[in-house]
């Protein structure tokens, strides 16, 4: 169990919590949840002891082992893959050296046999004689190939290395498993795998992370860090979430009686819990589910933007038609055709080739051969990953960068446009070149819904964007009646916009099927 007793945390003038108390327990899984900026991955450097609050104290029992996802790539880059993972286990690695050093030793006595004969059994109770075989199933389940167990750290792929520090953290067991973005850089397939190890985790666990689906999937409670508190909650982010809107909605309707409200709260969970059947907290935590009352609950004062792609163009017979595109070291013959209801979500482990193929589309870059036909009404409108050039060196106001996209250019209509993204008042008046990742995604958002296009083109469309923005951006592509073609590493966005998916497996197999993200992976 770890215990958090009145923890407070401020940088100068600038309080990050104040008075937290929270109880974390064994056998479930916390997610922590905030606006960019809260201080999530701070909360988790308090627990880890990384960083000591202004007040307060976490309280550990000494027996029980703490393991952290190491977010430095570089720090194992001289030692194998395999010594990597063993390190995940500091203190039987420990033991084992101090048995080599006593073994070693040209005048072993019996005192040294004595101490020997201590460490041995340490050894043993730790799992030492496992510790190997463990390392090594874990390595080739997470996805790492038995040939590169003996490969020094610094000469494996990045996407390697990230899958090797994962298994690092979870080797042997810990009682406390503390994973900041664990879903960072990791393909789908080994996202997958890490929910069903922590659907079977019997211990704690506490997560960061903006993926929605895999917090959904794995977490049995929520903690919101929001203006200074850390609340926590039962259940998952989805249902952290639909609860505080309605919450939120309730608050606007102080007629309605409380047991108007309370009955209300009531449906929901209800239906929620039926509806989540797969989730982690729905299986294990129903009837705590059933229990809860109004008084559990505090509306959240996040906000959300408004994303909303709406067409001024009716779309024709003719949308998109790709053949035999080619671009050496990335695709060879790629031909397809976009229909009118696709919403095509296009796979592939290279992102230079996603984001070659969206530049190719748009005219950006040439094709070494092939061609790309747009049909005569359409008017495709572009996300692309890297958006420097739309701001850097830019000292226009985020008003007078708006208006360059837009017929109407009044400053109200306008500024209302930029209120949607959350850039309202002084906001608005920010030179565009100061701007944050995830403001500049936002900044995009407004001239898409600006331009009405008809078709949607976004690469990775989540980078650098909060929860909020994520959840906000999820429904507008849902709600969009024109035609898509998206890559993102959000799970939650693949499964539940795409009706197609292209897979560019490689430079000569492309996989084109007309199903959903889930049914593709099952078959």
């Amino acid at each position: 169990m770890i215990q958090v007793v009145n923890v407070t945390l401020q940088f100068g003038g600038r309080v990050l919590f104040k008075d937290v108390n929270l109880k974390f327990s064994k056998g479930n899984c916390y997610g922590i949840i905030g606006a960019n900026g809260a201080g999530k991955s701070t909360f988790l450097k308090i627990l880890t002891g990384e960083i000591e609050p202004n007040k307060g104290e976490v309280l550990i029992d000494p027996s029980e082992r703490m393991s952290v996802l190491e977010q430095n790539q570089n720090k194992y880059d001289d030692k194998t893959v395999l010594e990597t993972v063993l390190l995940g286990h500091r203190r039987l690695m420990e033991v084992q050296r101090l048995k080599d050093e006593l073994y070693a030793k040209p005048d072993f006595n019996e005192e040294d046999g004595m101490k020997a004969a201590e460490l041995e059994t340490e050894f043993a109770e730790l799992g030492g004689w496992e510790a190997e075989s463990e390392a090594k199933t874990l390595l080739s389940g997470i996805g790492i190939s038995e040939d590169l167990f003996d490969v020094l750290m610094k000469e494996i792929d990045p996407k390697q290395k990230v899958k090797v520090l994962l298994a690092q953290s979870l080797f042997l067991n810990p009682d406390i498993l503390i994973l900041d973005e664990p879903t960072n850089n990791l393909d789908f397939k080994t996202t997958r795998w890490l929910e069903n190890y922590l659907l079977n985790f019997e211990n704690i666990v506490i997560i960061v992370s903006h993926n929605r689906h895999f917090l959904n999937k794995v977490c049995t409670h929520t903690c919101d860090v929001d203006f200074g508190e850390i609340n926590m909650y039962l259940g998952n982010y989805d249902f952290w979430y639909e609860t505080s809107q309605l919450m939120a909605r309730q608050a606007k309707e102080q007629n309605k009686k409380a047991e108007q409200r309370a009955k209300e709260l009531k449906e929901f969970i209800a239906r929620f819990a039926a509806n989540a059947s797969k989730s982690k907290q729905a299986t294990s935590r129903k009837k705590e589910l059933e229990k809860l009352t109004i008084d559990d609950f505090k509306p959240s004062s996040r906000k959300y933007p408004y994303i909303n792609f709406e067409y001024t163009q009716e779309i024709g017979k003719e949308i998109l038609n790709v053949k035999n595109l080619t671009k050496k070291g990335m695709f060879n013959n790629l031909s397809f055709t976009l229909g009118r209801d696709d919403k095509v979500a296009i796979l592939c482990s290279n992102g230079l080739a996603v984001t070659t193929l969206f530049n190719i589309l748009m005219g950006i870059e040439q094709p070494d051969s092939g061609s790309v036909t747009w049909g005569k009404t359409i008017k495709p409108t572009y996300l692309p990953q890297d958006n420097r050039s739309f701001f850097e060196g830019c000292k226009l106001s985020l008003v007078d960068w708006l208006r360059q996209f837009s017929k109407d250019q009044t400053e109200t209509y306008i500024r209302s446009w930029l209120g949607r993204m959350l850039f309202s008042g002084e906001e608005a008046l920010k030179e565009a070149n100061v701007l944050s990742g995830g403001e500049k995604v936002r900044c995009m958002m407004a001239k898409m819904m600006l331009e009405g296009g008809n078709v949607l083109l976004l690469d990775e469309p989540t980078n650098h964007l909060d929860l909020e923005s994520i959840t906000s951006l999820n429904k507008g592509m849902i709600n969009f009646k024109g035609v898509m073609i998206f890559a993102s590493h959000d799970q939650e966005i693949v499964e539940t916009v795409a009706n197609r998916i292209i897979d560019i497996v490689d430079e000569n197999t492309i996989i084109d099927k007309k199903c959903t993200f889930e049914e593709y992976v099952e078959n």
